[in-house]
């Protein structure tokens, strides 16, 4: 079963606790993150009570472009798209198994989630696409 890291509120995810436990996923995360700051991404960790883990939202401005979790053995970015929104997934030409699991996803309330299990960097073109496209979203 896979397992969500960064459970204990007194340990902030900093570049040498995101090292010793994403381990040989450290660089894909590393070089993804400087891709996406060089776009003016922010990267904001907090500790969520609700859920008892820290997370980072990561923003374009003041918008929310996708939320990002640490797994063992992987990171996982989320993004959310309304009703109005997501159908402009399927017009990015991301690859088929991308697609087929955006739509298996459930709704969380009125949105419908993109998820990407990030273990090396074979998604980060996919990847770019989506930011790009929720930041270009009103």
């Amino acid at each position: 079963m896979e397992k969500m890291l960064l459970r204990e509120k007194e340990v902030s995810p900093n570049s040498n606790v995101l090292m010793n436990l994403l381990g040989d996923v450290f660089l894909p995360y590393d070089e993804l993150e400087k891709k996406l700051v060089a776009k003016d991404l922010i990267y904001i960790w907090n500790y969520y009570n609700d859920g008892k883990a820290w997370l980072c939202k990561v923003q374009f401005k003041k918008k929310t472009v996708f939320w990002l979790s640490i797994w063992k053995g992987f990171y996982m970015l989320t993004f959310y798209f309304n009703e109005k929104n997501y159908i402009g997934i399927y017009d990015l030409g991301l690859e088929g198994s991308i697609i087929k699991n955006f739509e298996n996803t459930k709704l969380v309330g009125k949105f419908r989630q993109l998820i990407f299990e990030i273990r090396d960097n074979s998604q980060f073109e996919d990847i770019e696409k989506v930011v790009d496209y929720k930041i270009s979203l009103k």
